[in-house]
């Protein structure tokens, strides 16, 4: 699952370089949350130009 994200996450890399246009920047989020639980950790990864936006999200 590991090696997936990764692989995701150089794809998204490469992809907001700009190979065929002008670069598109990617953004992060992170995320800690506290509960009575436990502590958890997400985040998440994505690319937007213009109405069209990507996202992974763990």
């Amino acid at each position: 699952m590991t090696r997936i994200l990764f692989a995701l996450a150089v794809t998204l890399a490469v992809a907001a370089c700009g190979v065929d246009g002008e670069p598109v920047r990617p953004s992060l989020n992170a995320d800690i949350g506290v509960t009575s639980s436990g502590v958890h950790a997400g985040g998440s990864v994505g690319l937007a130009k213009g109405p069209l936006r990507v996202s992974l999200g763990l």
